[in-house]
């Protein structure tokens, strides 16, 4: 079956999360993705604060190619580095773009013009390219374009630390940084109509992603309620604006916990009926939805008093089984051991090469899935700078002298340069230290990569 973008040449120049994992699905989808990398400026998830852990914490001789945040983003792709604030650089950059399809950039918008690669320039070159931007504020002349941003700040700026948190406390950040995310999907929605757009009219186009329109989207529903009625939004914590019942409860176990959301008379009897709560189902306080908001706190104390008894999952089943909304809370281990996960194709078992000294691994794979295309993760991530010889000499046609004045001039590396790989501490250090609260010995054997 043949996968949707095959023939499709992507040349990606981005950093971190977002883009590139929006990069790594287009190769699950069968484009070619070739990821451009600075010798001295690799990815910043290659060593550092966002590069997570190494393979059973073994850092290896060629510890930038071995960290887990890279290996899952990444996978897919082929590796060519240049140094692009050299002449050199560019000049290889602009070879390569002449005969691929789509280029995606997360540069800060001074940098693209500065060097001539912004899109008035790169239709020049080539007419029917594809350019994709992925700014904090997008590119134009707005106050804020020329910002640089981080998903940290971008929470705050559109919006969502206002309504996060509990009452009467500070604003907060959500847990995971999200709006890495929201910018993959959408950059992915805006490479799909641009290639829609080009094999109708034969045009390529420019799509600029701004991440903070994309945060401020997920808080529609608060600014349109201060465009009605001037509410400016709350913290309430784990409560709803409407249901009358909603929260995190802890079940049997250490650490257990499940969410629950009552929203009806009948989920409420529902409840109580699953938890044999008579307390509950028979105080006359609690019988209307008006009644439960009221006393909200008291009846969260005595479902905690019922729900510390139950096992997470059992719990959600039988409540999801009578239509009360409720779900287990998942940490990394039972997501990852999931079955649901497994039957839907989301997670993939990928056999790196003997050379990388990393086994099998388990990865995500995508959150959808499409019944008459062939998706899965291609191959896994490329070591720095693997394909540097076959795009320079055997694609763009230069000699091998050209090349070797490349790499004597760090233009083009296969080792990044002055990169130091990141300090780690064996797995009972980390926990007696604090920057752990337990592991599991075991993991591989759960998820059968022995």
């Amino acid at each position: 079956m043949k996968a949707p973008l095959e023939g499709i040449r992507v040349i990606e120049s981005t950093y971190v999360f977002a883009f590139p994992y929006a990069a790594g699905i287009l190769s699950d989808l069968g484009a070619e993705v070739i990821k451009i990398e600075g010798p001295g400026r690799p990815d910043t998830t290659r060593n550092g604060a966002f590069a997570g852990a190494y393979p059973d914490n073994i850092v290896g001789d060629d510890s930038w190619n071995r960290t887990a945040s890279y290996n899952q983003i990444n996978r897919g792709k082929k590796s060519l580095t240049l140094d692009l604030s050299k002449d050199e650089g560019r000049e290889i950059l602009v070879e390569m773009l002449k005969q691929s399809d789509i280029f995606m950039e997360n540069f800060t918008p001074r940098v693209m013009k500065r060097w001539g690669l912004d899109y008035p320039n790169l239709k020049k070159i080539k007419p029917d390219i594809i350019m994709v931007s992925n700014t904090g504020y997008g590119h134009g002349e707005g106050p804020w374009s020329s910002y640089p941003a981080q998903a940290t700040t971008q929470e705050a700026t559109h919006g969502h630390c206002h309504i996060t948190g509990y009452d009467n406390d500070i604003p907060s950040k959500a847990g995971q940084s999200f709006i890495d995310f929201l910018s993959c999907w959408s950059g992915l929605m805006g490479i799909a109509n641009a290639l829609r757009h080009r094999n109708k009219t034969g045009e390529g186009q420019w799509v600029d992603v701004g991440m903070y329109q994309l945060g401020a989207y997920l808080t529609s529903e608060y600014i349109l309620d201060w465009m009605s009625n001037s509410f400016k939004g709350e913290r309430i914590g784990n409560r709803h604006r409407w249901r009358s019942i909603q929260g995190v409860y802890r079940c049997s176990g250490a650490d257990e916990w499940i969410t629950i959301s009552v929203g009806t008379d009948l989920e409420w009897e529902n409840l109580c009926n699953a938890l044999n709560a008579k307390e509950l189902q028979d105080n006359p306080k609690y019988k209307t939805e008006l009644g439960r908001r009221e006393h909200y706190k008291e009846i969260d104390q005595i479902i905690n008093k019922y729900t510390q008894s139950h096992d997470k999952n059992t719990l959600t089943t039988n409540l999801q089984n009578l239509g009360v909304p409720a779900g287990s809370v998942y940490d990394a281990s039972d997501s990852n051991t999931n079955p649901h996960y497994w039957e839907r194709g989301f997670l993939e078992t990928i056999q790196f090469p003997e050379e990388r000294k990393m086994g099998k691994r388990v990865l995500m794979g995508r959150p959808w899935k499409a019944n008459k295309s062939d998706l899965k993760i291609q191959r896994p991530a490329p070591s720095f700078g693997d394909s540097n010889h076959d795009f320079i000499v055997d694609l763009l046609g230069h000699t091998e002298e050209k090349y070797n004045n490349l790499v004597e001039t760090n233009i083009t590396t296969t080792v990044p340069v002055n990169l130091r790989p990141t300090p780690t501490m064996s797995l009972e250090e980390l926990v007696a230290a604090g920057r752990l609260k337990t592991f599991d010995p075991d993991f591989k054997k759960k998820l059968d990569i022995l």
